[in-house]
C-alpha cells in the first residue's frame, strides 16, 4: 500500500478526526475539504455517525461535497439504514446538500416517520430540497401524516417544510384545520398561517 496514493484512506485523518479537540476536527475536516482525497471520503462519512459537534459535522458535509457526487452518493445512502440516529440524520443533511436527483427514491416514508425527532425534521428539509417537478402534492401528503406530531420545535419544522411546498400544500393543510384531533387541527392551522405569509411566526394558537 503506497501511503502517498491519494485513492488510498489516510489512517491520519481518522485518527485526527477523533481528537478530543473539537476545534483541531474541525480544522481538520476543513483540510480535508481544502485539498479533497478519494481516499478520505469513506473516512469522512463514516465520521459523521459519532462527530458530536454540530460545527465539526458541517464542516464533514461541507468536505464530503467537495467529492464527485457520484463518488460521494453510494457511501452516504448507505448509511440512511444506519440503527445510529445521528448518521442518518446527518446522511440527510448532506444528501440535501448534494443536491442530486438520485437521492429522492431514497427519501423513504420510513425516514420522513422516523421515531426519532432530529432524523425526522433532517428527512421532512431533504424532501423538500430533493422532491421532483409535479411531486409536490404526494410529498405534502406525506409530510401531512405528520401533522400534530411532536414538541414545538417539531411542529415548526414540519410547517416550515409544508410551507416551502407552496400551494402544493394548501387543500391538505386546509382539510387538516377541520380534523377531530385538536393537536393536528392546531398545528395545520399554524402551518397554514406560514404557507400564506413565510414571514410570520409560527406560533399554536392557545
Amino acid at each position: 500500500m503506497d501511503p502517498h496514493d491519494p485513492a488510498q484512506p489516510d489512517t491520519a485523518l481518522a485518527l485526527a478526526l477523533a481528537a478530543d479537540d473539537p476545534q483541531h476536527r474541525l480544522q481538520t475536516a476543513m483540510r480535508a475539504g481544502t485539498s479533497p482525497k478519494p481516499g478520505d471520503l469513506a473516512i469522512l462519512v463514516a465520521r459523521c455517525e459519532v462527530e458530536p459537534d454540530f460545527q465539526v459535522r458541517e464542516m464533514l458535509t461541507w468536505a464530503i461535497n467537495r467529492h464527485p457526487a457520484d463518488a460521494a452518493l453510494p457511501l452516504v445512502l448507505a448509511q440512511l439504514s444506519s440503527p445510529v440516529p445521528l448518521a442518518r440524520s446527518q446522511a440527510l443533511h448532506t444528501l440535501s446538500k448534494i443536491g442530486d436527483p438520485a437521492a429522492w427514491p431514497h427519501v423513504t416514508d420510513a425516514l420522513l416517520h422516523d421515531a426519532d425527532d432530529e432524523v425526522a425534521r433532517t428527512a421532512w428539509r431533504a424532501a423538500v430540497v430533493l422532491v421532483p417537478y409535479g411531486a409536490e402534492e404526494e410529498l405534502a401528503t406525506r409530510l401531512g401524516a405528520e401533522l400534530g406530531r411532536g414538541s414545538f420545535e417539531v411542529q415548526r419544522s414540519l410547517a416550515r417544510a409544508l410551507g416551502a411546498l407552496g400551494e402544493a400544500s394548501e387543500q391538505l393543510l386546509e382539510r387538516a384545520t377541520r380534523s377531530g384531533d385538536a393537536a393536528v387541527r392546531a398545528h395545520a392551522t399554524a402551518a397554514l398561517r406560514v404557507l400564506e405569509d413565510p414571514e410570520s411566526t409560527f406560533y399554536l394558537d392557545a
